[in-house]
């Protein structure tokens, strides 16, 4: 589902679905179950929304266990929980446009405003000194920027660990760009770990690093490193057909997809509980925001419910614009 798409989806919603009728300035909200998602940026963002819903709004939240799939089946299907607070709607286009537009489920707020991103990523300290690289060729010009850790002599280019499916993309990009005949090879870090400490070490060492990763994640919270355009657009087709599959024969040039993000409720939620939907219409935040609370969650092996109290007490810029003066009063007196 495109973003033109989804827009074009809420504007057909009904206005009181992300408006608060008179009932929700009484704070009446009732009970609400959200999914706790099984990852970090999701699981943190189910106990802002808990902690902000029963402390502004009155709302009595249960946080349930919830996964993509499982979850939007059951929200589908069933009708609870109410709130997936971290949809990465491409896994589930066909089935969530469907449901959409059969009055099942509706979207909210796009809760990572920069989307899922995907891509080659070189260290800041690399791009800073170095501002003519910009773009995957630009770099993949310079192989004694990011030498091979076992070969120093030649380049080398950073997989994603066996059995993910990024090994393929990458490896593909790899061959479109021709990387080896630029002086470059394919680094195989073994596990999730293993990519994770290739960047620390860099980082430590402040040498080069090229290769894949994704954002928001705690490794680019903590290090900051810079995406490298494609130098072309995504072409959908030819990603789909080609450049994410591991029989592609000639791959060209492409840009990682950009996953669209959201929240998503129940229709009988939205249309019973205006008072949260209020909230979950603009709750959002930036991927460089979201990397920043989870690298402190990674660093002080902190829980979902730590991590979403250190957000609202060090981010107090972003979660005040989506809340009403009255309700921030409340959340701070509960801080």
């Amino acid at each position: 589902m495109n973003k033109k798409a989804l827009a074009a989806l809420l504007t057909a919603l009904p206005l009181a679905t992300f408006s608060a009728p008179a009932f929700a300035a009484d704070g009446e909200c009732g009970s609400v179950t959200e999914a706790e998602m099984n990852w970090a940026s999701a699981g943190v963002a189910a106990w802002v929304d808990k902690i902000i819903l029963e402390n502004g709004y009155g709302c009595d939240v249960t946080l349930v266990t919830g996964d993509t799939m499982p979850t939007f089946t059951s929200m589908n299907e069933k009708g609870e929980p109410d709130i997936a607070p971290e949809l990465w709607v491409n896994a589930v286009k066909v089935a969530l446009d469907k449901a959409v537009s059969e009055d099942r489920l509706v979207i909210a707020a796009e809760i990572l405003k920069d989307g899922g991103e995907e891509g080659w990523w070189i260290p800041k300290y690399v791009a800073d000194e170095h501002p003519e690289i910009k773009t995957v060729d630009d770099a993949l010009k310079h192989p004694e920027l990011f030498p091979d850790p076992e070969e120093p002599s030649i380049g080398g280019v950073y997989n994603c660990p066996s059995g993910w499916n990024c090994q393929i993309s990458t490896a593909n990009r790899f061959k479109a760009h021709k990387a080896e005949e630029k002086g470059f090879k394919l680094v195989d870090t073994g596990s999730a770990a293993g990519l994770d400490g290739s960047i620390a070490n860099a980082y430590e060492s402040k040498k080069g690093w090229l290769g894949y990763y994704w954002a928001p994640t705690a490794i680019l919270g903590k290090y900051p490193m810079v995406k490298l355009d494609a130098g072309v657009p995504n072409d959908k087709k030819a990603w789909d057909e080609c450049n994410s599959q591991a029989d592609c024969v000639d791959p060209k040039p492409n840009a990682y997809p950009t996953s669209d993000v959201f929240t998503v409720v129940t229709k009988e939620f939205a249309q019973n509980n205006a008072v949260a939907m209020d909230y979950l219409g603009k709750r959002e935040w930036s991927n460089k925001i979201v990397g920043e609370f989870l690298a402190w969650q990674a660093d002080n092996q902190g829980t979902n419910e730590d991590t979403a109290y250190y957000f609202l007490e060090n981010y107090p810029d972003v979660w005040k614009a989506w809340l009403s003066d009255d309700v921030i009063k409340k959340v701070e007196d509960a801080l």
